[in-house]
Formats: structure tokens, sequence, C-alpha cells
């Protein structure tokens, strides 16, 4: 398949220009960029969709620019918005800028033959008086154009500033600056850029040069609402701010009715792959979403991380532990296992000393309401400690129970679980 029928059977492609088909069967290299601004830490799901163009498009055989908004970023989108973005101040949009570029250093390939560029658009302003700008990029598209934008036709209602009014200026003369001196093709983006993206042509067009636009959808969910959060929020491509753990078990419960989707739009299998393990799994989604899971998690962080929470997801959901298996931990699982289960903090000297188990359950944690309570549990095979039942009320625990030297794994029954971990 060439690069659009590839984008076609993803799902993948919305929209695009004109003549770029066309244009793509010519003969030579063909570069192609999308703009991304860092109004945020990380990278989040949402992103990755558009990075997966990229990421077609150099496997297609071309060359990437990924375009961080340095500029852009200052001023802020108004594309689909209800309301004005609070800007960050620079200091910030810069610390976001060299977090987001490790990320996307991971994602694409910035070596080989057709190796990806990183570019930042502040380098193209950052000298530029505000009358060179008004007369050199303001006066090459109207503002009767500008404002028959539908994201401009939005926020017209609601208030929208000279400064995101500008917006789509700054924009449309990136693709003229990578057009003149990157041989720039082709911008692509997500549907909510069409409007950005053609002016970005219109400026193309006016330095003399050709440029198409392409977009994709915006990923939702079968219900309609948008995909990449969580109850806990955004599921974001950093370590720091969602856990390996969080990442992979966010693949695992996606619906079932999103599954095919979002297996075509993020995996890096090919057709025929896809298409064999869809039919393998047809009675089994959920064998698939661990194919899914495995996948994503090992190319966003590692085969280390990987194995952790496939770990921590045994942990939390066996109802059949063995204390063989939680005794193989180490210290970094339990790290990715407390993200998930309770925890109960309590003092090594204590430990040390003797803790009696009706201190830990009933006072400490309070998963029991009273001794009694604690008593018929401990009758009734419900309370095991580290996998292994207590038979004795009486039973005290110190630091020899530990595991990984700080952590205690409780059990009241199958479905609570708690760590206690020695400080």
């Amino acid at each position: 398949m060439n690069f659009i029928e590839e984008l076609r059977w993803r799902g993948l492609l919305k929209e695009m220009t004109e003549g770029l088909e066309d244009a793509l069967n010519q003969e030579g290299p063909k570069t192609a960029y999308i703009g991304y601004d860092p109004t945020a830490p990380s990278l989040t799901i949402g992103n990755l969709v558009t990075i997966m163009l990229l990421k077609h498009w150099q496997r297609a055989g071309y060359r990437p620019i990924v375009l961080l908004g340095g500029a852009t970023g200052r001023i802020g989108d108004p594309s689909f918005k209800d309301e004005e973005r609070q800007l960050l101040d620079y200091d910030t949009l810069q610390a976001n800028i060299d977090r987001q570029t490790a990320q996307f250093k991971q994602l694409l390939d910035f070596e080989g033959e057709n190796p990806a560029i990183l570019l930042n658009n502040y380098d193209f302003y950052k000298g530029m008086s505000i009358f060179d700008f008004l007369r050199d990029i303001g006066k090459n598209v109207t503002v009767s154009y500008m404002m028959a934008k539908e994201s401009v036709k939005k926020r017209l209602e609601t208030g929208l500033s000279f400064t995101e009014f500008s917006y789509q200026l700054i924009q449309g003369n990136d693709f003229h600056h990578l057009n003149k001196n990157y041989d720039c093709l082709l911008q692509m983006g997500g549907s909510d850029q069409w409007g950005n993206i053609t002016t970005g042509t219109e400026f193309v067009r006016k330095g003399g040069g050709k440029g198409y636009g392409l977009v994709c959808p915006l990923l939702t969910k079968s219900d309609g609402k948008k995909f990449g959060k969580s109850e806990k929020g955004n599921i974001w491509l950093d370590a720091e701010k969602t856990s390996p753990y969080q990442f992979y078990q966010f693949w695992l419960n996606v619906d079932d009715a999103d599954l095919s989707k979002l297996i075509r739009i993020f995996s890096l299998k090919s057709r025929e792959e896809i298409e064999a393990l869809e039919a393998e799994y047809a009675e089994n989604p959920r064998g698939l979403k661990e194919v899914l899971a495995e996948e994503m998690t090992i190319r966003l962080h590692g085969e280390e991380a990987l194995a952790s929470a496939q770990k921590a997801t045994n942990i939390a959901f066996s109802k059949k532990l063995k204390a063989e298996f939680l005794e193989s931990l180490s210290a970094k699982d339990f790290a990715v296992l407390a993200q998930e289960l309770e925890v109960v903090k309590v003092e090594k000297s204590q430990l040390e000393a003797g803790i009696s188990l009706a201190d830990l359950l009933v006072g400490k944690h309070k998963s029991l309401g009273s001794n009694g309570d604690l008593r018929r549990a401990v009758k009734g095979g419900a309370i095991a400690l580290n996998a292994k039942k207590v038979s004795d009320f009486n039973q005290e625990l110190s630091s020899e129970d530990l595991l990984a030297e700080r952590y205690l794994f409780c059990q009241n029954g199958k479905k609570n679980k708690f760590i206690v971990i020695a400080e």
C-alpha cells in the first residue's frame, strides 16, 4: 500500500487537498510536517494519533518534520475552543518543549536514510519586528478569508482576541517557511486544524510554491466521547504523569466496540498481521487488548516497564496468588503495584518491635470494624499475608515478614487487597 492507502485502511484519513495523491506519485524525495504547541509538559494519546501520521509517512520512505510551537504556543490556538487559553510563561513553555522533544525522539527515527527533523517555530520569528510581521506576513491573506474559517466563526460568538485571531497567520507562514527552506510539500494534523492548514497552503501558493494539506479524524469513542481520557484525566505519554502500569491498564480497558479502530490507528503491525489477530481473537476481545497493550507499553516505556505492569496486573486482579510469586517481586514491582492498590504506611520501628494483626487490620487499615470481626475473618480463612493464610488471630508481624525489605501484601477475602509499606 502507498501512504494514502495506508491511512485510508487505518481510518487515519478524513480530508486532503486536491492534487495530493498525484503529487505523491511523482518521483523524488518528499517532506511533510505537523506542528505541536507545547501547552503541556507531555504529549498525550490524542497527540499520538497525529504522530502516527508522521510515522507512516516516514515508513513510506519520506521525511517528517516535527515543528514545535515555541512561537504559536505563546499565542494560543483558538480552533474549536470555547474560550481563550490561559497563556503560559516562557520558561514553562521552554520546559515543555524540552520534555516533548525527548518524547518525539523516542517515537520517530531521527537517523537513517530519511531522518526526522525537529524544529522550533520561535526561531522563525524571534528577530522579527511587529512592522515586519504586519507587512510581510499579515498582507498574505485577507480578513474576510480568515473570518470565513469555521473555527473562527464559532469563537466570534463568545469573543476572540486579536492575539488568537493572528494564530492562523503564524501557522500559515510556518508552512511557507518550511516549503521555501526545507522543500516541505505537505502539512498534516487533526481535523480541527483544517482551517489553519488550508491557510498555510494559501501562503505557499502566494509565495510561488505548491503545498498540500491532510487531516485525520479526531478520535472519539463509540459513544461519541473524546478518546484519550480516563477517570483520572488525560492519558499522558510521560511515565511521571501516567505510569506505565496505568498506561497498560488503559489499553486493557478500552471498550470492545472501539478495539478494531484503535488497533488500526495505534499499532505498527501490518494490515495482514492485524487482520490475522482480529480473526484469532474474534471470540476473545481481552486477548486482542492484551496484544495492543503490550505493543503500546513497550513502544512508550520499554519491556521492563511492561513486565512490571503485567506483574502488578496479575496481583491486583488474580484470585489465586502464590507466595513464591510475591517473594520474587522487586521493590520496583511493588512500587508499581502501590499505584493500583490501597497503601497503609507504618514505621519500620513498629515492625521491628512487633505489631499485632489486630493493630494492623482493625487499628490502621480499618478494613475490619472490631477484633470480633477479625476473629471471624481468620476463622473463615479470609485473611492472608504475602499470599499465606493466617490461622492465628494473635499472630504478630515483624520486619522479617517484609518483602523487598519494606512491603507486606495483605488480603481480606479475594477482593480486599492492600499493601503495607514500612518507612
